[in-house]
């Protein structure tokens, strides 16, 4: 799964990337983004803004629409079967990194930073969605599609966000019918790096520029 990630760009250097016109707020730098945050998402129906969801949404199965439960990951092997409503509700999830837990020999767990080796911003392929609140307000939300983890990933976790190439970002903007298929293949392990952090950032509290420092 991706639990957690990294946006640390300036507002204009994101836009400039992206490719994008307008933006609905200026953002921090965000090192720590956790479940129920908000963040930076870009949607097919606004593909040239950049856009705020809250991380997480809620069931699109009738069963659990009432429940508390939020889904921060969509796995891409389930997508066609139970997150068919939300198909054609695609945004880009904008990331500088994202976190996973190694596990130690003693139980414990090493929290690593993934990047891509040239340290560029990349996109993770979401869906979104807007929830009503009981109190009548709207929340727009998203999740994480992910994907079988490369060789790189592989020797920490099980899962991997699905990192869209450069060149495939506006077509899961702007196809009606993208391939799935695609994001069944993850990116490339000779083009990232993971390297170990602060056990800092296991705590959501915690949001500052020590957490993407090499641990020593």
């Amino acid at each position: 799964m991706c639990g957690r990630y990294t946006l640390v760009a300036s507002t204009e250097h994101i836009m400039g990337r992206f490719g994008l016109q307008s933006a609905e707020a200026a953002i921090a730098p965000r090192y720590n983004i956790a479940p129920t945050q908000p963040a930076a998402v870009v949607l097919n129906t606004a593909p040239q803004t950049l856009s705020i969801a809250q991380w997480g949404v809620v069931p699109p199965w009738p069963s659990q629409r009432g429940t508390a439960t939020r889904l921060i990951n969509a796995r891409v092997e389930t997508l066609a079967q139970k997150f068919r409503r939300l198909l054609n509700q695609r945004c880009l999830v904008l990331a500088d990194g994202f976190y996973e837990w190694r596990r130690l020999p003693n139980g414990g767990k090493q929290p690593m930073r993934i990047t891509l080796a040239s340290g560029e911003l990349f996109a993770m392929a979401g869906l979104w969605d807007i929830h009503r609140l009981p109190d009548g307000r709207t929340i727009r939300t998203f999740t994480v599609i992910t994907t079988a983890p490369n060789p790189l990933v592989a020797s920490i976790h099980a899962r991997m966000p699905a990192i869209l190439p450069k060149e495939s970002e506006i077509d899961w903007l702007s196809r009606d019918q993208f391939d799935l298929s695609a994001l069944h293949t993850p990116f490339p392990a000779d083009s990232m790096i993971a390297y170990p952090v602060s056990p800092r950032v296991n705590d959501p509290k915690y949001d500052d520029p020590q957490l993407i420092q090499p641990l020593r």
